[in-house]
């Protein structure tokens, strides 16, 4: 049972924008699951979901490594051809090495981007740190930066 529900959590934030875990639970029971708030919390916990920006200034539930909004993708794109030299990483942090006084320009656009793996950036002169919300967000998130890098 636990399984079908996790799959059917996952069929609804891929098809309708789901701001809460009372209206996933409203849906799962509307789709003839038993679902509490305690099991929703359960679910969304063990299946990494993650609050993502949404249209409007509001939020939506998505899974991690949900393509980020397309509009703000060009100035990433365009910030990081122009401006990283390197990549590296620790633990749940990236650094990103760029040309000086680039790093609170790219920092900004990666920012923008709103990507939900993403706590926040920190960008100095030459140097951003980004932080990741779970060690286990960086490989999406090295794989999405080492694209950007190569254009």
């Amino acid at each position: 049972m636990k399984v079908r529900r996790q799959k059917k959590i996952v069929e609804i934030i891929s098809q309708k924008k789901i701001q809460t875990q009372k209206e996933l639970a409203d849906i799962l029971r509307l789709s003839g699951f038993e679902a509490t708030q305690a099991t929703v919390s359960r679910d969304v916990r063990e299946l990494g979901l993650i609050k993502a920006p949404s249209e409007k200034n509001t939020v939506r539930y998505t899974l991690p490594g949900t393509p980020a909004p397309v509009q703000s993708d060009n100035r990433l794109k365009r910030s990081f051809k122009d401006s990283v030299v390197s990549l590296d990483h620790s633990e749940n942090l990236i650094i990103i090495k760029t040309l000086p006084g680039e790093a609170q320009g790219v920092a900004s656009a990666v920012d923008q981007a709103g990507w939900p793996e993403i706590v926040g950036t920190i960008g100095g002169d030459d140097t951003i740190l980004v932080i990741a919300k779970l060690k286990r967000y960086l490989p999406v998130l090295l794989k999405r930066f080492n694209q950007l890098v190569r254009g």
